[in-house]
C-alpha cells in the first residue's frame, strides 16, 4: 500500500515540517519504496515534483524537505508499488487540465476491475489502477459538465461522492482529488486529519527527531489543515476518518458537502 499527504490553508504556506515525517516512511521507517511526488498550487498553476527512487534517498526529496514552497494547497504521495512497474509515469501525484484547471489526484488502495471502466476524455499515460480511477473520475465529471463547472463547486463534489462510492466497491479508495482550491478526500480504510489554528503549539513527529513550535511560525489568524495515510505526529489529536467517509477543506477549513 501506499501513503497520502495533503494540506489545505488559507495562506501560503510550507509543508517542510510534515513531508519530514512523510518522507522518511519512504523506505527508512516503512516499506514505500517505490517513489514518491508532491504537487504544490500557486494560484491557477502548479508544480510538480516527482522521482521512481525512494523519497528516504532522493536529491529531489531532499530540496522539498528544506526548500520552503509556500501554497495553500499541496497533495503528496509515497509509493508502494501494486500495479504497473516501478517507473516515473506510474508515480503520483496526476495531473490533467479541466476547464482551464490543473486537476490532480493522489491514490492509496488497489482497485479490482477498474480497468474495465470505459474512458473518455482523457487517457492514463501509464499502467496504474489508480490513473486509470484518475481518468474514469474525470471524464464521468466531464460527461456531466461538459463545457464549464457548476457555479457552486459543492455540487460537483457532491458528484464525486457518488463516484467514489462506486470506486470503494471495486477495492481500496483512499484518495485525494483538488483543482488547486478545494481539496477533496476520500476513506476506505484509512485516512486521518488535523487542523491547526491559534493557539499553536508544539509538534513532534512520529517517524524522526524533529519538533516544531508552531506558534513561533504562524500568525493568529492561519488555519491549516493537514491529511494523511497515519498521523504523522506523536503529540496532536488527529481526526480519524471512516470507511466511506469523505471530508472537503477549502482555505485550511473543513466544508459541508
Amino acid at each position: 500500500m501506499c501513503e497520502l499527504l495533503g494540506m489545505s490553508a488559507n495562506i501560503p504556506t510550507d509543508i517542510c515540517f510534515s513531508f519530514s515525517g512523510l518522507m522518511v516512511r519512504g523506505g527508512q521507517t516503512a516499506a514505500h519504496k517505490d517513489g514518491f511526488g508532491v504537487t504544490f498550487y500557486e494560484d491557477k498553476g502548479c508544480r510538480t515534483f516527482k522521482d521512481a527512487l525512494p523519497s528516504c534517498q532522493s536529491e529531489i526529496a531532499k530540496l522539498i524537505k528544506q526548500y520552503p514552497i509556500k501554497s495553500c494547497c499541496v497533495i503528496s504521495h509515497i509509493r508502494q508499488a501494486n500495479r504497473g512497474r516501478v517507473s516515473l509515469e506510474n508515480t503520483h501525484p496526476f495531473s490533467r487540465e479541466m476547464w482551464g484547471r490543473d486537476w490532480t489526484f493522489a491514490h492509496n488502495g488497489q482497485l479490482k476491475g477498474i480497468k474495465l471502466l470505459k474512458l473518455s476524455w482523457y487517457q492514463p499515460v501509464g499502467t496504474t489502477d489508480s490513473e486509470h480511477a484518475f481518468c474514469w473520475l474525470l471524464s464521468r465529471i466531464k460527461d456531466k459538465y461538459p463545457n464549464k463547472a457548476p457555479r457552486d463547486m459543492k455540487t460537483l463534489f457532491r458528484y464525486v461522492d457518488k463516484l467514489a462510492a462506486q470506486l470503494n466497491a471495486m477495492g481500496i479508495a483512499n484518495f485525494f482529488l483538488s483543482d488547486g482550491r478545494y481539496l477533496y478526500c476520500h476513506c476506505s480504510n484509512n485516512l486521518h486529519w488535523i487542523t491547526r489554528r491559534a493557539p499553536f503549539g508544539v509538534a513532534t513527529l512520529q517517524d524522526v527527531e524533529m519538533t516544531v513550535d508552531f506558534k513561533q511560525e504562524t500568525t493568529p489568524n492561519d488555519v491549516v489543515t493537514v491529511i494523511a495515510t497515519k498521523p504523522l505526529t506523536t503529540n496532536e489529536h488527529w481526526h480519524q476518518m471512516q470507511s466511506g467517509e469523505s471530508a472537503l477543506f477549502n482555505l485550511g477549513e473543513l466544508t459541508p458537502l
